[in-house]
């Protein structure tokens, strides 16, 4: 064990845009270290202090590079001045994905959860809703011109979730070129399925009484046995439909948003707010 080091590089979002995807490409490349979980401290526990944080970080070798995976710091807005005071010189990679399909994936998530059990309609109308983030994290463009105020545009990755889906293993060999490690593509983290709507779950009441022994079963986790008892009893999920109606109103509020990104990053974006059936 080395002695505790601070980031190289950061995922820094967006969330529900295949960034978990992106962590499991990285974490199969023996050169780098991530933590499994989501740090979020530079959102949620920047008051725990660096100490605190540098643990994450205490297992990684010296010949690895560090990096972590935290979707929220994108739309967070003191994450990236907090970044940039004590890590000026960390690599950054953030995805991007539609934004109406990513509003309405992060609904289905926090749904399946059990956190919201209303509409889509009662969520992503307008930010006037209990959820606003569902909303608010797509303005890709007005988050991301915080993080261009802080960081010099070369040491900030952009990638589109349409990316990953069409050159995977191009986008992985980007993301490493970026960040300082040879490329290493994963075909086995490429079959994986992470954080998937489509996936089949358990009852939410049996989640709920179960949720203490979720650490303690985790390495059980891919066995054959846990597998096919789970298989028996997981369902599929009945997510409430997102309407042609609601994605047009939800193209309506990311018109302006969408335009300035793609003047921002030099792409065409207009696919992203034509009509067409929501991305699980």
């Amino acid at each position: 064990m080395s002695e505790a080091r601070l980031p190289d590089f950061i995922v820094f979002g967006a969330v529900k845009a295949a960034t978990t995807w992106i962590q499991a490409q990285l974490e199969a490349n023996p050169d780098v270290f991530m933590p499994a979980p989501e740090p979020h401290f530079f959102s949620r526990d920047y008051d725990a202090g660096m100490a605190a944080y540098a643990r994450w970080f205490a297992d990684a070798r010296g010949d690895q590079r560090v990096g972590e995976k935290s979707a929220d710091y994108l739309a967070h807005p003191r994450a990236p001045g907090r970044i940039a005071a004590w890590l000026p010189d960390v690599r950054l990679v953030a995805q991007l994905r539609n934004p109406i399909d990513r509003a309405y994936s992060d609904y289905k998530m926090l749904y399946r959860r059990g956190t919201v059990r209303g509409a889509p309609e009662d969520y992503l109308s307008s930010l006037d809703n209990p959820q606003p983030r569902f909303l608010q994290d797509g303005l890709y463009a007005r988050h991301l011109a915080h993080w261009f105020d802080q960081f010099d545009g070369d040491r900030i990755l952009l990638i589109l979730h349409e990316d990953v889906r069409r050159d995977p293993r191009g986008t992985v060999d980007r993301v490493s070129t970026h960040i300082g490690v040879a490329p290493r593509f994963s075909e086995q983290a490429a079959a994986r399925r992470v954080n998937d709507g489509a996936a089949r779950l358990l009852p939410l009441p049996l989640r709920t009484m179960l949720a203490p022994l979720k650490r303690s079963v985790a390495p059980l986790r891919g066995t054959a046995w846990f597998e096919g008892v789970r298989g028996t009893i997981a369902r599929d999920v009945a997510y409430p439909p997102l309407s042609d109606a609601l994605r047009a109103r939800l193209a309506d509020f990311y018109a302006d948003d969408v335009e300035r990104l793609s003047r921002m990053i030099g792409r065409p974006l207009d696919h992203w707010l034509t009509p067409r059936r929501a991305a699980a």
